[in-house]
C-alpha cells in the first residue's frame, strides 16, 4: 500500500512546479520533500520527477499524480482533521494544510458565475482551488483523465464513474459597435456579410460564432475572417472597439446593450449553451458543500432550461 504523504509530496512537486513551493505549501523544509519523492521512488524502482525549471512528472509519475487526484487524498485528510476534535493539535507543526481542489470551469463561466460560489465556499470551508481554463466543450476531457475533481461542462451524460447535474444555460448575444454593424451589415446578415465581417473567437475550440452563424443561417457557416483573442472581458472590450462582432455572455454587455455602446447584429437572437455540473462520484460527498455553492450560484445567472430541451 502506498504511504500517501509520500505521494503528495510528488503531486505537490508537479503541481507547483518546485521542490521550494511545494514544501511552502506541504509546510515543511525543501529537504524534506525532496527525502520524500526519493524514498517512494526507490520503493517504486523508477523516476518519478524529471528535475528542471520547472520541475515535470515523468509518465509514471503523471499516474502517480492522477491517482492522488482521483482519490481527493488531501481533501479526506482535511475532512477527518476537522471533524476530529484536538486531531490538528497531536502535531501542530505538520497540521494538514488546506486542500486544493483541482476543477474544470469555462472561461465564460468564470467570468459571469463560477467565481462566486468558490467565494462562498473558500470563506466557509477555507479551501483552495485550482481552476483550469478550458472550453465548455472540453473541461470533461480533464475529468476523464483524472486531472480534476469536478467540471463545469457542455456535456449533458455523465462520465464513467461521474454524477450529472444541470446547472442552466450561459446565454449569449451576437454584439457588436453601432459603427462596426453600419460598416459590416447595411446590407443585413447574411452569408456573403458575416463571411467577409471579421469575428472574434476566443481560441481553436471556440465553436459558438460558428453555431451562431449555422443557426441564422439555416446552414452551414460561412469561412468568416477572425481576430483570435483567449479573453473573456478581451472579447467586450474589443466588440465594444469596432475590432469585430463576437458571441459575448449576456450579463457581461447587458449594460453595455442599453447603453448603446454595443447593439445586436441581429436583435434577439440568442444562443444558449446549456451547461452541466460533473463530479467524480468517489469526491461527491466531500464536495457536496462546493455543489451546493455551485448550483445555487448557477441559478442566479443562467437561464433555466427545460427538461425536454437538454441535449
Amino acid at each position: 500500500m502506498l504511504d500517501y504523504s509520500l505521494v503528495a509530496a510528488v503531486a505537490a512537486v508537479v503541481r507547483e512546479g518546485s521542490f521550494e513551493r511545494a514544501a511552502e505549501v506541504l509546510h515543511v523544509t525543501p529537504s524534506a520533500v525532496s527525502q520524500r519523492v526519493k524514498l517512494i521512488e526507490e520503493r517504486l524502482g523508477q523516476p518519478l520527477v524529471v528535475r528542471g525549471q520547472p520541475c515535470r512528472a515523468t509518465p509514471t509519475g503523471e499516474a502517480l499524480c492522477r491517482h492522488a487526484e482521483r482519490d481527493s487524498l488531501s481533501l479526506m485528510e482535511h475532512e477527518l482533521a476537522a471533524s476530529v476534535p484536538g486531531l490538528q493539535a497531536l502535531e501542530a507543526d505538520t497540521a494538514a494544510a488546506p486542500p486544493t481542489l483541482a476543477l474544470a470551469v469555462n472561461a465564460d463561466s468564470l467570468a459571469t458565475w463560477f467565481i462566486a460560489a468558490a467565494a462562498d465556499v473558500a470563506a466557509e470551508r477555507g479551501w483552495l482551488f485550482d481552476l483550469r481554463l478550458e472550453d465548455q466543450d472540453h473541461t470533461a476531457e480533464q475529468l476523464l483523465r483524472g486531472e480534476v475533481l469536478a467540471a463545469v461542462t457542455a456535456l449533458a451524460a455523465p462520465l464513467r464513474g461521474c454524477r450529472s447535474r444541470p446547472l442552466g444555460a450561459l446565454r449569449y448575444r451576437a454584439t457588436a459597435s453601432p459603427a462596426f454593424v453600419a460598416r459590416h451589415f447595411a446590407q443585413g446578415v447574411n452569408a456573403a456579410t458575416l463571411a467577409a465581417a471579421p469575428c472574434l473567437v476566443y481560441n481553436r475550440q471556440d465553436r459558438l460564432q460558428h453555431r451562431w452563424m449555422a443557426q441564422q443561417l439555416g446552414g452551414p457557416a460561412p469561412a468568416a475572417a477572425c481576430h483570435w483573442l483567449p479573453s473573456t472581458q478581451g472579447f467586450v472590450d474589443a466588440a465594444r472597439a469596432g475590432l469585430g462582432w463576437g458571441l459575448n455572455p449576456e450579463p457581461l454587455v447587458r449594460e453595455a446593450l442599453a447603453a448603446g455602446t454595443l447593439c445586436e447584429i441581429v436583435p434577439g437572437a440568442v444562443l444558449d449553451v446549456p451547461l452541466h455540473w460533473q463530479t467524480l462520484r468517489a469526491a461527491e460527498a466531500l464536495l457536496a458543500p462546493l455543489t451546493q455553492a455551485v448550483v445555487q450560484a448557477a441559478a442566479a445567472v443562467l437561464q433555466p432550461v427545460p427538461p425536454e430541451t437538454e441535449p
